[in-house]
Parts: C-alpha cells; structure tokens; sequence
C-alpha cells in the first residue's frame, strides 16, 4: 500500500508551536467516548475500553503538550453535548455535515463495514447473490436501535418483502443467528467477529449450533473524532490539538499502528 504524504500544513503548525510550547504545563483536556457501542468503544470494569479507544490512547501519547482523559457517556447524551459545544470532543460519531452543521470532524479513525450474516442452513437452501432479492421472506435480525444504512434494505422492509426481528444486543442476535430463531443477521463485521470469539470462549459456541457465513456487505461508515463548536475563549488550543491529532493519526496509518490494534481486539 502506497503511504501517504504527512499533512504539509500540519508540520508547519507543529514547527511553529513547538518552541513556545516547550516549556508550557500540558494542557488538561477531557474528550468523550460512547459507553456501550463495543468493540470500538465501550466501558468495563469501570475503564473505558475498545479500538477507538486504543487508537486515541496512541495518538494521544505522541502529544504531551496535552494531558487527556477519556470519559465514558451514552451515546444520544453524548452528541448533544458535542454539538452544543459542552465537550470539547466525543467519539467515534460518523460525519453527517447536514444532521450536525456545528460539529467539525478529525481525519478518519477507522473504516467501519456493515455486512449480513446467514446461518449455514439459509445459505445451503438459497442462493444468496444478490441483496436483497434473494433473502425475501427471511427473518433478519437487528439490533434494536442500529441504523443500517443501506437503501434497499430500507425499501425491501416497507414493502414487506424481509421480515425484521430486533434484539437488544449483538450477543442476543448472534445465539438466535446459532439456534435458527432468525435466518440472517445485519450487523458491523467487526462487532459480530468480536462477540463470537468471546463466546466461544465462555464456551456458548458449541457444536450443534448452526454455524454462520457472511453472505453480504451493505454499507460502509467511517468513525472520527467530533469537535464541538469553534469556542475561543475557552479552548484557545483547538486548532492546535486538531492538526497535532491528525498528524499522530496519519504516522500510526502509515506505521500500521491502527491495523495492529484492530487484530490485538480480534483476539481477545
């Protein structure tokens, strides 16, 4: 994979600064994270925890000029203090411009994919090809709350052609996936990957569970940080945190920092 270039204007603001800020204190600094939306960010045992998490730990560790700590908050409590400029930063919202005109948003975080997955035995008797013609009269579990965001899926429930059965949680849909109570699940690929490998190791995978294939990918997001509104008075520093994380985000792309921490979670 070809590297890219580190952002020009970015090293030029961090040689400009880093002569006055040498010798400053660093400046403390509170950024939000959502509490329950594993395995990209979530708490446990009181400890906020995930893959974004770990990225802007990383990141985080190359700024010293700043002494940040990650507190956890639920998601919908979370955006309206981003937007409303009551938290400096939240993570990981996805950039919506048009939903969220006050918010601004750092470089990409991480890339994430939506896909379906069926159990061995839909997909033995189907020919699942082409989404979302061939699921029609399937039960598709959901994840209550979980926003698809793909636009024949969309259509194919208002016309009645899938058949919706949500569940609270990826875990709840997954044992149902297993047991045959649904026939396909939609869900982020790499929520559905961590949760089956903490189940197989809490010994709830077990041989006659039907197995599952991923049969479909539907959509595509990318997680950032969200920076509230521009505050002057009483976040000087903005502009200054903004190009520094976005240069430590662009280093770890380029080191393969970013794909280490997704497999480290994969195996957990």
């Amino acid at each position: 994979m070809q590297k890219t270039p580190l952002p020009f204007a970015a090293l030029c603001l961090l040689a400009c600064t880093r002569l006055s800020s040498a010798a400053a204190p660093p400046q403390p600094l509170v950024i939000y994270g959502d509490d329950g939306y594993p395995p990209y960010s979530y708490v446990e045992n009181g400890q906020m925890k995930g893959i974004y998490t770990d990225i802007l730990r990383e990141a985080l560790r190359t700024m010293p000029q700043y002494r940040v700590q990650l507190r956890p908050v639920p998601w919908k409590r979370g955006v309206l203090m981003m937007q409303t400029g009551e938290a400096f930063a939240l993570y990981p919202p996805y950039a919506l411009p048009g939903e969220r005109p006050t918010v601004s948003y750092s470089a990409p975080l991480l890339t994430e994919h939506v896909a379906v997955f069926c159990n061995q035995e839909v997909a033995k008797r189907r020919k699942l090809a082409s989404w979302p013609l061939d699921y029609r009269g399937l039960r598709i579990g959901v994840n209550a709350g979980f926003l698809v965001g793909d636009a024949a899926y969309h259509a194919a429930v208002r016309e009645g052609t899938l058949k919706v059965d949500m569940a609270k949680g990826t875990r709840s849909n997954l044992l149902k996936l297993m047991h045959g109570r649904v026939d396909c699940y939609i869900n982020d690929r790499l929520s559905v990957h961590w949760e089956l490998q903490r189940l197989r190791r809490e010994g709830q995978v077990l041989p006659a569970m039907l197995a599952i294939k991923e049969t479909a990918q539907l959509a595509s997001q990318q997680g950032y940080l969200g920076y509230g509104p521009v505050l002057p008075a009483t976040a000087p520093y903005r502009a200054d945190f903004i190009a520094r994380f976005n240069l430590a985000l662009a280093q770890m792309q380029q080191n393969g920092a970013i794909r280490r921490i997704v497999e480290r979670a994969l195996q957990h």
